[in-house]
């Protein structure tokens, strides 16, 4: 495909409002479609965020069922409506997430500042008809090894959010920068130190560093939560993000490299043996002088 006519094709697009309603769904509805990938966005000339062309437009009403089929690929549930999907008990529910058998795609806080997490219901009842998982669902007590990773305090939920997060991140980049950006995004700002100790590349990357997709006032607790929700912790994680940081780096400092301030060369003396006229003072006592002069 051309650049001419991938500019035609973006010029003929709608803004993410326009586009939920053309397709006949909810702006919820439409963001969550674009976050799992299942309606492709570009970028907005105009640099106002994403539109979606009209040739992606035909094709999501084209699939067959639609609006209908999509929306209940995007029915979000939480614990107890999991719970009655997968016609399990809530704690079972409960210890099967924190075992990461099945990864959420949002979370909210709540009022009392607990973390809600949301599962794509289609996911949790394709989980179902696998017939490998059907002691998990009817056993009486759990595997002895699943056991023991629970005895242990496993909770797999924030680290397999941040993996889809991070795939959402990482489709809607389009440069290296802000491919680095989307990586560096769950690394604490001290390890991105240590991975990118020049200050001026630091700040560059910093630009294309999204912020969580959960807002607060910032320094509350509930920011320092969403905060810790999207950063690594895990050993694994956080060597995994390291390489793949360090990668995209080397791709952005070849694409482009960091802007840095322009160094300016002192202005050479004068000739010698030429008297040296002082330099005319500055300021307001400075504008007076030459004012009377």
């Amino acid at each position: 495909m051309t650049s001419s006519t991938i500019t035609r094709l973006r010029r003929n697009a709608y803004p993410p409002g326009r586009a939920a309603r053309e397709l006949g769904l909810k702006r919820s509805e439409f963001d969550l479609a674009v976050h799992l990938g299942q309606i492709r966005t570009v970028p907005d000339e105009g640099g106002g965020g994403r539109r979606v062309t009209s040739c992606e437009i035909d094709r999501v009403r084209a699939t067959d069922g639609h609006p209908g089929a999509l929306r209940q690929r995007l029915r979000l549930v939480g614990t107890t409506e999991g719970a009655q999907v997968m016609d399990i008990s809530l704690g079972r529910f409960t210890r099967l997430a924190r075992l990461g058998l099945f990864s959420p795609v949002r979370f909210y806080l709540n009022r009392y500042r607990a973390v809600v997490w949301l599962y794509l219901a289609d996911e949790l009842e394709e989980f179902t008809t696998v017939e490998e998982n059907t002691p998990l669902l009817t056993a009486r007590r759990m595997p002895e090894g699943v056991r023991d990773l629970l005895d242990e305090g496993v909770d797999l939920r924030a680290r397999n959010w941040r993996g889809r997060h991070r795939g959402f991140l990482l489709r809607l980049a389009e440069a290296p920068w802000e491919s680095a950006g989307a990586l560096a995004a769950f690394l604490h700002p001290v390890r991105i130190a240590e991975l990118v100790p020049d200050p001026y590349e630091r700040s560059h990357l910093g630009r294309f560093r999204p912020a969580p997709p959960a807002h607060a006032a910032q320094g509350s607790p509930a920011a320092h939560l969403i905060e810790k929700i999207m950063t690594a912790d895990d050993p694994a994680e956080i060597a995994w993000l390291s390489t793949e940081l360090n990668r995209a780096l080397d791709d952005a400092r070849s694409f482009r490299p960091a802007p840095r301030p322009t160094v300016r060369q002192a202005p050479s003396g004068p000739p010698r043996g030429e008297p040296v006229s002082p330099e005319p003072p500055r300021g307001l006592l400075g504008w007076l002088r030459r004012r009377s002069a």
